[in-house]
């Protein structure tokens, strides 16, 4: 017997003021999966991780997380159910060090005591490769550890689930072929993943479905190749004609 999705989205709509962003978006994502999301500016999808993580309100649609109805539950409460997500421009707690900053998210995204929040950023920094800045302030990181540092705070949760929005914009590739190596291997691990990004050579490299999203709306999803060899997600996405 199959297993459910471990995070189903129905009929998703969301306006800020008189524009609407988001058309009906049905999404979904099954456990262990690496899903990408691509297409233009303006296509929605940050909208759609925002209603997904209930950073606010979706006027229209539902969302199931792990078999549960959360399309009224805040935020807060999605990521004690194990829904994580970073954001494209990382904003740290500037005078916190690095430790401080990974301590807080599984205190307040976890529930964690103290003594195990200590434990736990010990161990996602040593993962995220934080370790020997721990002692840091973190308004003094680079961009790739400003990165790391975004991503380690969700992982301090205790996600199931993970949506990462554009970790890799302004990384050199160096820089971007250390991030890949890090997702593949919470991939590994038995993490879920859903990655926006922009980058497409990295984002190929990692997801085994693709979903391209265009004006609001899901334009095409699949095998990722097959997706970006679409007439319509090439005419939209890409700037392509479409046959």
């Amino acid at each position: 017997m199959a297993s459910p999705p471990l995070l189903q989205a129905t009929g998703i709509e969301k306006s800020f003021g008189a524009f609407r962003v988001l058309h009906g978006v049905d999404f979904h994502v099954m456990p262990g999966e690496a899903v990408g999301i691509v297409g233009p500016n303006g296509a929605g999808k940050t909208t759609l991780f925002g209603a997904l993580a209930g950073a606010y309100p979706a006027n229209a649609g539902r969302v199931v997380l792990a078999g549960r109805d959360v399309t009224a539950l805040p935020a807060a409460a999605r990521c004690r159910m194990g829904l994580a997500r970073t954001h494209q421009i990382p904003r740290p707690f500037a005078g916190m060090t690095v430790l401080e900053n990974v301590m807080v998210a599984g205190q307040a995204g976890a529930g964690l005591s103290q003594g195990d929040a200590v434990a736990c950023a010990v161990a996602v920094m040593e993962r995220t490769g934080l370790a020997a800045h721990a002692n840091r302030p973190a308004a003094t990181l680079g961009l790739l550890d400003r990165k790391r540092l975004e991503l380690a705070r969700a992982l301090a949760t205790g996600p199931d689930l993970i949506l990462l929005d554009e970790i890799g914009g302004g990384l050199t590739e160096a820089e971007l072929e250390t991030l890949i190596a890090l997702i593949r291997a919470l991939l590994a691990d038995g993490l879920t993943v859903v990655w926006i990004e922009h980058i497409l050579h990295a984002l190929l490299s990692v997801v085994t479905r693709l979903v391209c999203m265009a004006e609001g709306r899901v334009l095409a999803e699949g095998e990722p190749q097959a997706v970006m060899a679409h007439a319509e997600v090439r005419a939209a996405y890409l700037g392509s004609s479409p046959e």
